[in-house]
């Protein structure tokens, strides 16, 4: 398999020399794209020095922008992404490939309990992998991971679905579920990251749970919707015995609270269908 490697980087100078290098170490035929978004130091410079591709933002369009533009002009049969600031070992690649080329179509580094750079970090990221998991119906061991291996054929399948932030990884880990396409995990160690993160946690934070909802009710609406609607339709029965047996009457709340539970559960069963009309081209 004809491999490409692809590093979303912005301003990773003092990492990515050393990174580049140990890339070439370990698959010295592979195609190297430094994708650099809109750096403002020395990353571009020593991406080329190094070697490699290099794709240039005229600025910064976000850590998704880069991956789908990496993946658009890719040569390689399989694409493996991952973080230009020095986290991932290039040592773990041909770890992901070797099960790729056992049927899986997608591979992600999942980083243990020691790799995470904060407890809130490491707190956010098993919220975010149990609520996936839930959705998805298989376990899904990290989520957000940026060290995958990918066929490129059916990566490039969800290119339009892909955000231009830092929640990509989701994305294209709950598309891959929802199409049937088998995804594995390898754990990893990821290291200390140089340089400054680029990631705000309060509000990169709500924006991805916010993404995460609108992947969920695109993936299976109905595990969304659902709970919602009963939720409702508990609470209007519930207040209706409250009002019958303390006042002998039906209330106009009751007639809401039921009322919505059946708006609710007619959505979701639109949309699941709707999601059904939409993945049947991706699907074949």
């Amino acid at each position: 398999m004809a491999v490409s490697i692809i590093l979303p980087a912005h301003n990773e100078a003092p990492s990515l020399g050393p990174l580049l290098r140990s890339i070439r170490d370990v698959l010295a035929d592979a195609e190297i794209i430094v994708v650099n978004d809109g750096s403002d130091d020395e990353t571009a410079d020593v991406a080329e020095a190094a070697g490699a591709r290099v794709i240039n933002h005229p600025y910064g369009l976000g850590n998704g922008a880069a991956i789908k533009a990496g993946a658009r002009v890719a040569a390689g049969d399989v694409l493996v992404f991952l973080d230009a600031d020095g986290q991932h070992d290039p040592t773990d690649i041909p770890r992901l490939l070797a099960l790729l080329e056992d049927g899986y179509d997608m591979v992600v580094g999942a980083r243990g309990v020691c790799s995470q750079a904060s407890r809130p970090r490491l707190m956010a990221n098993a919220l975010y992998n149990w609520f996936a998991s839930l959705i998805t119906g298989h376990r899904i061991a990290d989520l957000t991971s940026g060290l995958r291996a990918v066929h490129a054929e059916r990566f490039r399948r969800f290119l339009y679905l892909l955000p231009n932030g830092f929640s990509y990884p989701a994305t294209i880990t709950m598309a891959f579920f929802r199409s049937g396409y088998p995804v594995a995990y390898v754990p990893i160690k990821a290291g200390s990251r140089s340089g400054r993160s680029h990631i705000r946690p309060l509000t990169d934070g709500i924006r991805f749970l916010l993404i995460l909802f609108k992947i969920a009710t695109l993936y299976s609406p109905l595990k969304i919707f659902f709970p919602v609607s009963a939720g409702f339709f508990f609470l209007g029965w519930g207040y209706y015995l409250y009002t019958y047996l303390s006042f002998g009457r039906l209330s106009n709340m009751t007639a809401m609270l039921l009322s919505a539970s059946v708006l609710v559960f007619m959505m979701g069963l639109v949309s699941e269908q709707i999601t059904a009309l939409y993945y049947r081209d991706s699907d074949g």
